[in-house]
């Protein structure tokens, strides 16, 4: 069974930093594309960052570009984002998603509550 644990979300201020992580279990994780997606409040998914399974390439939407970073352990299963600089408009619950928006989602998470107020 396919399982995706996200944990690290939070109450943060504007300006202030959080790390999100996503345990993996289930399925060969070092050679999957995984994803993070956010979807604030009455809105609709919102793709957000992907890293590739085979190279570790890296891609972001253009308004998170800068100040988020994604990255993986092998090793250990999980997915990271770094976030960084965060505003009220990275106010979202975030999920970690194995695949790519391009290719589709094959599994996600229950999500972790990311709140950016002052």
């Amino acid at each position: 069974e396919v399982q995706l644990v996200e944990s690290g979300g939070g109450l943060v201020q504007p300006g202030g930093s959080l790390r999100l992580s996503c345990a993996a279990s289930g399925f060969i994780f070092r050679s999957n594309d995984m994803s993070w997606v956010r979807q604030a409040a009455g809105k609709g998914l919102e793709w957000v960052s992907f890293i590739d399974g085979d190279t570790g390439d890296t891609s972001y939407r253009d308004s998170v570009r800068g100040r988020f970073t994604i990255s993986r352990d092998n090793a250990k299963k999980t997915l990271y984002l770094q976030m960084s600089s965060l505003n009220t408009e990275d106010t979202a619950r975030y999920y970690c998603a194995r695949g790519s928006s391009w290719s589709g989602y094959n599994d996600w998470g229950q999500g972790t509550q990311v709140t950016v107020s002052s």
